[in-house]
């Protein structure tokens, strides 16, 4: 039995859920979001909750089961409120700025780097090392601070690159004299 699946999702006051065939559409005050379910899982709304149970035994339906239920509770939270990833730029003349819809990267590389902002993201920078990515899709925002770090990963020697915020880099040792 799926421990992440059998947990019911509940419904935060102002969001309402609408269910037609298996496409569920989830309305809040941030945003409008459906997700489209496969037919080895069942959604059924309640009381101010949803739940998904699998239909049969087959491996699949239970892989199906926990993976919807991951994907509706966060298609539920991103109506209602916003995700959010932050990143930390550490690195002798590293920085980022933000130009409309374009940010700015000076990451030691001959060029700088022009990265064109999404739909649905938003993206800050408080700080030329700080660079804040926020949106009601959790994917989405994922994507974005991941496609963003990917310019310069954090290298195992000194720690320079792009990292969230929260991340831990093992710091290797140096050449021995």
């Amino acid at each position: 039995m799926s421990r992440i699946g059998k947990l019911p999702i509940p419904l935060p006051e102002g969001v309402t859920a609408t269910l037609s065939g298996q496409t569920l559409e989830v309305k809040g005050p941030k945003a409008t979001k459906s997700f489209t379910a496969t037919d080895d899982v069942t959604i059924t709304i309640g009381e101010g909750e949803i739940t998904i149970t699998p239909r049969g035994k087959s491996k699949r339906a239970r892989q199906q089961w926990g993976m919807t239920r991951s994907v509706v509770a966060n298609v539920v939270h991103g109506t209602n409120a916003t995700f959010k990833k932050d990143l930390e730029i550490r690195g002798v003349g590293y920085r980022a700025q933000l130009q409309g819809n374009v940010l700015k990267l000076n990451l030691g590389l001959s060029h700088d780097v022009d990265f064109v902002i999404p739909e649905g993201v938003t993206v800050t920078v408080p700080k030329a090392t700080e660079i804040s990515v926020e949106g009601t899709d959790k994917q989405l925002v994922g994507q974005v601070a991941s496609d963003i770090r990917d310019w310069r990963r954090p290298e195992p020697y000194k720690g320079k690159g792009i990292r969230y915020k929260d991340e831990y880099i093992f710091q290797k040792e140096g050449k021995k004299k």
